[in-house]
């Protein structure tokens, strides 16, 4: 049993974490001359080695869960779905959404694919949410940082959200709230050719490359954001905020998410950073998952697609849902840590 956890420990601190990157650049920087105990130093640690750790990890999951993409474009996943119904179907919905696109504004796209081609509204609701909140790289990279408890339980309170969200849309019957073009549109229904594994593996290079060319800057946005949170911040404002001294900190960070445009990518050094300086941990995956899910160029494209109520619905949805999972896990903190 102890030979299992150090080696856990090993892939968790070493592999996911790159704590061997974080050594080795402490030694560069100081045999350059600056001191990483100061806050420049930290500063330009902090920036060089969360970006590359970010980045890195980006490829290896975008290569991966690309390559299982490839596996389910929109009409296969239309015929899936479609052979489901009740809420199998949204719980397939919802899972199917960890092997889509990392960012809501790319998941909307599908979203209105799958409504045109006729599925049921919950269930393409229960994607919308699932895909940019609990996808693949989210687990990864909360065990990065939080450990395996952490990223678990979210992914897992992700999915509830995204189930429970979509039956209630369902029950609803907001089918009129959908925009004409879309409920009048028809899906043509083209055969997928069979890929090989080199065409497979040639399109998930194809999606690293564009998924990295247009993350890239909001990796650096909040690479830089955490940097001077984690060595220019006090850490008693950060505590004061958003710490156990105010039980409003879920509400704030959820609202501050909101105009935000990223994906989780670009969040994990901002909650990093913001964890290490003493906010609870319901607080900061509260802002995550805002950032993620409603983010505001997101819902200006939705609103193409939906009329104001069932919009006003799905964010008063994924609102609750957060503020709810941000309050669970301040509870838990505790037990998880």
């Amino acid at each position: 049993m102890e030979a299992m956890k150090a080696a856990w420990d090993f892939f968790q601190n070493e592999i996911l974490g790159m704590r061997w990157l974080n050594r080795l650049l402490s030694t560069a920087l100081r045999a350059c001359g600056l001191d990483t105990t100061t806050r420049i130093g930290g500063s330009v640690h902090f920036f060089i080695y969360d970006t590359i750790k970010i980045m890195v990890l980006l490829g290896v999951l975008i290569l991966i869960i690309s390559y299982i993409q490839s596996f389910f474009p929109p009409e296969r996943t239309k015929k899936i779905l479609g052979r489901f119904h009740g809420i199998w179907a949204n719980i397939l919905a919802a899972l199917l959404g960890t092997v889509t696109p990392f960012c809501s504004c790319s998941s909307i796209p599908l979203f209105i694919g799958f409504t045109s081609a006729g599925l049921p509204l919950g269930v393409t609701f229960s994607f919308l949410i699932s895909s940019p909140m609990v996808d693949l790289g989210s687990l990864v990279l909360l065990m990065s940082i939080f450990g395996w408890k952490v990223a678990v339980i979210y992914v897992v309170l992700g999915l509830v959200i995204a189930v429970a969200g979509g039956t209630l849309i369902e029950k609803l019957h907001l089918e009129n709230q959908v925009e004409a073009y879309i409920r009048n549109g028809r899906s043509l229904d083209i055969l997928q050719e069979e890929l090989h594994f080199i065409d497979r593996l040639k399109y998930a290079w194809e999606q690293v490359a564009a998924t990295a060319k247009k993350v890239a800057p909001y990796v650096l946005i909040g690479v830089g954001i955490g940097a001077i949170i984690h060595n220019w911040i006090p850490e008693d404002i950060i505590t004061k905020i958003l710490g156990n001294k105010n039980p409003f900190g879920v509400f704030l960070a959820t609202i501050a998410g909101v105009p935000m445009y990223a994906d989780i990518f670009g969040t994990v050094p901002i909650a990093e950073a913001l964890l290490a300086k003493g906010a609870l941990l319901g607080v900061v995956l509260s802002f995550m998952m805002a950032v993620t899910t409603l983010s505001l160029p997101s819902m200006v494209m939705l609103r193409k697609a939906v009329k104001p109520k069932l919009l006003g619905i799905f964010i008063a949805i994924c609102t609750m849902g957060i503020i709810l999972v941000g309050y669970f896990f301040n509870l838990i903190q505790p037990m998880i840590f």
